[in-house]
């Protein structure tokens, strides 16, 4: 009789022990939700994703399940990380895709990205990402390099898209000429390049000119400048 009475009260203990553990993880319910670091995302779709991919709205189940089968499939995403900030707060630090540039495809934009290998598709044009204008694709597939007929063009174009990035570049628009000649664009100034043969010491000393002539309306002439001529004109209009 002593001995069952001893059981009843591990049980009891046990029991106890457990509905006071369920009771405390119940308290890691989640009712704040922030995102970081969204540039081509939007907060709202990182926040749907993460709501739909939940087995419960519980911070440390949340934390278990990213572990074992972290979120991906979100546009413009090459991940997603968790900080908790409290019980009933996570914060999510979104890691973006480099995305070098777009070019129009059916009326949607196609982004690739410094290796000329397709991220996204999307309907909309995002600021701040180079668009290609003067070549076109046929097709085109998921994690494929872009399938541009034009091999030396396309070379081109991810060299300017890499110097770019290099430099820190606020570049929206990317031109060829019918006679193959580059066209740059930064806000209301048109940038002259040429054929593109100087392109590494054109596009390291573009932000210096830039700068000097931030806010004004024209056309910038650097097709003859390089290594021994560094002259650069500026036309309003």
């Amino acid at each position: 009789m002593m001995k069952n009475r001893k059981k009843q009260i591990v049980l009891a203990v046990i029991l106890l022990v457990i509905v006071g553990a369920l009771y405390y993880l119940s308290t890691f319910n989640i009712k704040n939700i922030k995102v970081n670091g969204c540039v081509l995302s939007s907060e709202e779709d990182i926040k749907k994703a993460v709501e739909d991919s939940m087995i419960m709205s519980n911070t440390l189940v949340l934390y278990i399940q990213n572990k074992i089968k972290p979120i991906d499939d979100i546009p413009f995403v090459a991940k997603v990380s968790f900080d908790y900030v409290d019980k009933n707060t996570v914060r999510i630090d979104v890691y973006e895709k480099s995305v070098a540039g777009c070019i129009e495809y059916m009326e949607s934009y196609v982004y690739f990205d410094r290796d000329g290998v397709v991220l996204e598709t999307s309907k909309s044009k995002y600021d701040g990402v180079p668009y290609i204008k003067g070549i076109s694709v046929s097709y085109w597939q998921l994690g494929e390099e872009l399938p541009i007929e034009n091999k030396k063009k396309f070379e081109k174009i991810l060299n300017i898209t890499q110097l770019i990035d290099k430099y820190e570049l606020k570049i929206e628009g990317i031109e060829f000429t019918a006679e193959d000649e580059i066209i740059l664009r930064h806000d209301n100034i048109e940038i002259e390049l040429g054929d593109g043969k100087n392109l590494p010491i054109q596009m390291m000393n573009l932000g210096n000119i830039l700068a000097e002539i931030e806010g004004k309306s024209g056309v910038l002439y650097m097709k003859e400048f390089d290594s021994e001529n560094s002259t650069a004109s500026f036309k309003v209009r």
